[in-house]
């Protein structure tokens, strides 16, 4: 070793300082390190308690009960355990580029961060089915959809994921042939999730893209019945005077599928650009940057946190139960029968 290559070993910060392969750590300055601790610990604040509101208001109220609740109530829970398993470990390793924990856990993190994403795009594909078919089909919608149903949308949302992301990365397909770069690269510390060209390709349009395009097409047809219906309202308004109910339905319907298009929106447009880094990364022989991937991963991340936001925006019944569950009116008898979703 020359006097340049000591002087600049010195002066290097390592992950682990006793190992001789350890990775280099992140150097960057005060501020920006507490920028980045406060906006992320925020983040994982917010998507853990957010969604856990959601899911204590969901699973505690009667009224809540329904079809397209359980589907976010499922959501919710996606949302919470990515706040909670996923969300602060790469914490850490965005602000030091280092994984401090373990090479079995790197592989579960991996797993489970993957599974979390595809298993929330799946859910909220369903969802826009359960809005189809509310706004398009409202008298035939609890024979289309009954709870046996949503029973199936659910275990298809969180087993398909499950076994393609579990399947994927412990076969270790999606790094065939890039055994010798990731040899060259590997060092002790480091935890990514590499896909080969071929593997970003199907990752992507199964777990993004495929559903994704459904997603917006039903939105599209449902709005275009939604259009139309308006129309018929406004063009019988004596028949819909004496159906009082028929109109309310339509509205309160119509209104459910705006809001949830809007969390589907916002889910597409955090993730999108991850996705598209991890498409194109491979064929630019992996040359992203670790800033550019960090940003773009914790904006999918701040998906989760955005949903129960939405929620508290769009839905008074959340507005509700969060002021039930805060000032502890849940814990009194009988409060699983309040009114939530009428005003007083």
């Amino acid at each position: 070793m020359n006097s340049s290559d000591f002087w600049n070993k010195q002066n290097t910060s390592f992950c682990f300082e006793l190992i001789d392969n350890s990775c280099h750590k992140t150097d960057i300055s005060l501020l920006r390190f507490s920028a980045m601790c406060i906006i992320m610990f925020v983040g994982v604040v917010i998507t853990i308690v957010g969604n856990l509101m959601v899911i204590i208001s969901v699973s505690h109220f009667k009224q809540l009960h329904s079809p397209t609740n359980f589907l976010i109530l499922s959501l919710a829970i996606t949302d919470f355990l990515l706040g909670l398993v996923i969300m602060p470990y790469s914490m850490v390793r965005s602000m030091t580029s280092c994984w401090y924990f373990g090479e079995f856990f790197c592989t579960l993190h991996s797993c489970l961060d993957m599974m979390f994403c595809t298993t929330s795009i799946f859910h909220l594909f369903f969802i826009s089915v359960d809005r189809y078919y509310a706004v398009c089909q409202p008298l035939h919608y609890y024979s289309k959809i009954p709870i046996d149903v949503i029973g199936v949308y659910l275990f298809f949302s969180w087993s398909i994921p499950c076994f393609y992301s579990f399947g994927l990365v412990l076969s270790k397909v999606n790094i065939e042939g890039l055994q010798d770069k990731l040899d060259a690269l590997s060092c002790a510390g480091s935890c990514a999730l590499t896909f080969n060209k071929q593997w970003a390709v199907i990752t992507v349009l199964i777990c993004f893209f495929i559903p994704g395009t459904m997603m917006i097409g039903i939105y599209i047809h449902i709005f275009s019945i939604a259009r139309k219906q308006a129309k018929i309202v406004h063009s019988h308004p004596n028949y819909l005077s004496s159906n009082t109910n028929i109109k309310s339905s339509l509205k309160v319907e119509s209104k459910a599928a705006k809001t949830l298009s809007l969390v589907m929106g916002v889910f597409i447009l955090c993730w999108l650009p991850f996705f598209i880094v991890t498409v194109v990364d491979p064929y630019i022989n992996f040359l992203t940057s670790d800033n550019l991937y960090n940003a773009v991963l914790w904006l999918g991340y701040f998906n989760s946190t955005l949903n129960p936001i939405i929620y508290a925006l769009f839905y008074p019944w959340f507005q509700k139960s969060f002021k039930c569950i805060l000032t502890g009116n849940i814990f009194k008898a009988n409060s699983s029968s309040l009114n939530i979703l009428n005003k007083d």
